[in-house]
């Protein structure tokens, strides 16, 4: 056999490491690749933060239940909060207190719609709540459902990409193939590595936010209860006679 027959079919070294893998790899397949670890990073980003978050509402919620089951004065306890930015539960309360105090302060409005007035800002209040505890977790859930797809893209255009290289080189041999499917299968992998633990704590994070938004629920109502009968117990004073009536 010639020597130049026998250089031309010995087989091309490749580095099968992940590094040479993607080096090695289409440039759209490297496009997919690159784009699939900065989402991974986008949602580990967003996995701490949101931990950190729930894990101080908690926090923020019992100190705020021990201090208001104290026995303190609710006037007293409105304001030492409405003077700063209010979260959570503390949040709930200063805006049901503040609709209580425009109500007592505002002339012409009707104390026997004032518990349903306040049924609303605390629904609005909690809606807000859980609206900033649920912020960015649909990136979440995005990266997990796309993921894989966008994995098996670069897979699907990696595949296409060796099987023409093996067409214009004529070689079949498994050396060849191999490489460049692996290559291609490497996008998957890390379109995966992507997916899953997205979509794991995306679930996590979603059960940690009901729980929140449950206590939430809770306290709005029980603060609820109290004001309605404070607000009976001031109609009932007033809709009283007078002692010296005649």
């Amino acid at each position: 056999m010639n020597p130049a027959d026998v250089a031309q079919a010995a087989p091309v070294a490749h580095d099968l490491s992940f590094f040479g893998l993607f080096w090695q790899a289409h440039f759209i397949v490297k496009l997919v690749m690159i784009g699939l670890l900065a989402a991974s990073v986008w949602c580990w980003a967003i996995i701490v933060d949101k931990t950190l978050l729930y894990a101080r509402s908690k926090r923020a919620m019992d100190r705020f239940e021990d201090v208001f089951w104290s026995g303190q004065s609710l006037e007293e306890l409105y304001r030492n909060l409405q003077s700063r930015p209010a979260t959570g539960l503390a949040a709930v309360f200063v805006a049901a207190m503040r609709e209580w105090k425009r109500s007592f302060e505002g002339s012409g409005r009707s104390f026997q719609t004032l518990p349903q007035r306040i049924d609303k800002v605390l629904d609005v209040t909690i809606q807000r709540e859980v609206e900033r505890l649920n912020a960015r977790l649909t990136v979440l859930a995005s990266i997990g459902s796309a993921g894989p797809y966008i994995g098996l893209f670069g897979t699907v255009v990696g595949i296409m990409n060796s099987f023409t290289s093996i067409a214009a080189s004529k070689n079949t041999s498994l050396a060849v193939v191999a490489p460049g499917i692996a290559e291609a299968l490497f996008a998957t992998a890390i379109g995966l590595f992507a997916a899953i633990p997205a979509v794991l704590a995306y679930n996590k994070l979603q059960s940690e936010v009901g729980k929140l938004q449950t206590r939430l629920e809770g306290f709005a109502d029980e603060f609820s209860a109290i004001l309605s009968r404070q607000v009976d117990e001031r109609i009932g004073h007033a809709g009283r006679p007078p002692a010296n009536a005649a």
